[in-house]
């Protein structure tokens, strides 16, 4: 029945609009950090929904209004500013997945959901501690890490409490800007450290 088929492909667009929201390397750091206060997790899972919703209220996006509307959603709900140059890969995924969503192209949705993953498994595979370091050195990273954070984040008192790092005398604007070079350098040490 095509109702069915329907919802089995929209049921395949919100899975890889999580997926590719789960690769974003900007998301997952600021959800790590708490760059959303208290309640980051619960807030990269709405991110998901509003992310669908959108889609399905406008049919012919943009690129641009896509990009917008992810940083608008970053900022406002994360505090976040986008300057990794990865805005514009991950809302090209999405507007693809939601091309072959309009078109009713299971396989297509499937294998790029599924690639998006691999593609995630591998990065974070490849970017872990090596076995055999011992809890020492851990903690060392630890320490620098927690440095170079403090460095590309200002802070408020009223993030202060919600455990990111503490900075009540900043002048500098109450935003965390995540560009290339943090992630880079940090690879995505800081996005699994706390686990």
């Amino acid at each position: 029945t095509m109702a069915g088929a329907g919802e089995d492909v929209r049921v395949l667009f919100r899975a890889g609009v999580r997926a590719a929201l789960d690769a974003w390397s900007a998301l997952q750091i600021a959800v790590e950090n708490g760059f959303g206060g208290v309640h980051s997790k619960e807030k990269a899972e709405w991110l998901g929904s509003a992310v669908e919703e959108y889609f399905m209220g406008n049919a012919d996006l943009e690129l641009e209004e896509i990009e917008d509307f992810l940083g608008e959603l970053m900022n406002t709900e994360f505090d976040t500013v986008v300057e990794d140059g990865s805005l514009p890969q991950v809302s090209q995924q999405l507007q693809t997945m939601f091309c072959h969503f309009q078109k009713g192209d299971v396989a297509a949705l499937r294998e790029m959901t599924s690639h998006i993953t691999q593609k995630k498994c591998k990065i974070t595979a490849t970017t872990l501690m090596p076995a055999g370091e011992s809890d020492v050195d851990e903690d060392d990273v630890d320490s620098v890490e927690e440095m170079e954070v403090t460095e590309v984040t200002a802070t408020n008192d009223g993030a202060a409490m919600d455990g990111v790092c503490p900075q009540p005398e900043s002048s500098q604007p109450d935003t965390q800007t995540i560009k290339e070079e943090d992630i880079v350098e940090d690879g995505w040490t800081i996005v699994r450290r706390k686990k």
